[in-house]
């Protein structure tokens, strides 16, 4: 006969077995599937996309008595000058007063043309005189320095560009400027500080094509017509390469034309619609100018004729027209 204390041990000791080994380690078991975020790359959070998010404007603040509010827009242009950055400071960017961080900016050397995609990244420079400032590796590429005349433009870069940007990379070559349109930039490059290229109130760039000056070919009271083309502003010399204005002062031969090949125009546009309307307040027509639409009157036999339909085309508010000859 079994002893009751016997048993009694070797139920315990049987118990104790179980609960050590429902304690050991189970063998591993196969990860669960990448989600993209409960277990992301530290490192590609800092370079991927997500990098370029939240976007911060930040509080207003004030230099030397300026005050200067950052704010999320699109289509930011200015020419001025750069300045050196933080020598602590990385990669291809740049540190602006009032755009958002991070977001990205087409810089062009007013001296050269050269163009680069650099991202902005920081608050500064905290000097009026200058527009951006720009790291080692910006300027090195857009063979600047201090003091470099420049025109700054927002841009919205496809994400490869972002990407070599974030890793510290040089983004792929900008096409350079013309020299048309650095000429022309050059006249709204003010002595001491930055300029906008845009209106306030259309919000977009009115360089006048022949002037480089703001764009009187609207009549008083309305926006301004936009000169841009995909993007970029129609350089001088484009324009005046399709027309040839007439000299100021007549000869004597050419006062009359018995051809008709005197012309009024109202203006160029880059859109049709606007042309339209153009054309249809002055009872002009459009004649097609490479990727501009020009609005015309005419044509006249003498020049005298085409001077009282410039006067008409003036007065109904498009100071800018011109005579030209067909």
């Amino acid at each position: 006969m079994r002893s009751p204390v016997n048993q009694g041990l070797r139920f315990c000791a049987a118990a104790l077995g179980f609960a050590v080994a429902s304690c050991a380690p189970l063998p591993d078991a196969p990860l669960a599937p990448y989600d993209g975020e409960a277990a992301a790359d530290p490192r590609a959070t800092a370079t991927g996309p997500q990098a370029d998010y939240p976007v911060v404007t930040g509080e207003p603040f004030t230099i030397d008595g300026i005050s200067y509010t950052p704010v999320d827009t699109m289509n930011y242009d200015e020419v001025g000058y750069a300045t050196i950055d933080d020598p602590s400071a990385q990669g291809v960017t740049a540190a602006h007063r009032t755009l958002p961080l991070p977001s990205y900016v087409e810089v062009t050397s007013l001296d050269t043309g050269r163009t680069i995609l650099v991202r902005v990244e920081r608050r500064g420079p905290m000097v009026n005189s200058r527009l951006v400032a720009l790291s080692r590796n910006a300027l090195a590429l857009l063979a600047a320095g201090e003091g470099t005349p420049v025109r700054v433009r927002r841009v919205n870069p496809p994400e490869e560009h972002r990407a070599e940007l974030r890793a510290h990379r040089e983004a792929p070559a900008r096409m350079d400027t013309p020299e048309g349109l650095l000429a022309v930039l050059k006249r709204k490059l003010p002595v001491v500080g930055s300029a906008p290229l845009h209106s306030p109130a259309a919000g977009t760039a009115t360089i006048s094509a022949d002037e480089g000056e703001q764009d009187q070919s609207a009549p008083t009271g309305e926006a301004p017509p936009s000169i841009y083309v995909d993007e970029e502003i129609i350089s001088a010399s484009q324009i005046e390469s399709s027309s040839t204005p007439l000299p100021t002062e007549p000869k004597a031969d050419d006062a009359i034309d018995r051809d008709g090949r005197f012309v009024v125009q109202a203006g160029a546009f880059s859109s049709r619609e606007a042309a339209e309307r153009v054309a249809s307040t002055i009872g002009g027509y459009l004649e097609p100018a490479g990727r501009l639409w020009r609005v015309r009157t005419g044509p006249y036999a003498t020049r005298g004729q085409a001077q009282a339909a410039l006067a008409k085309v003036r007065g109904a508010g498009y100071r800018g027209a011109q005579i030209f000859t067909r």
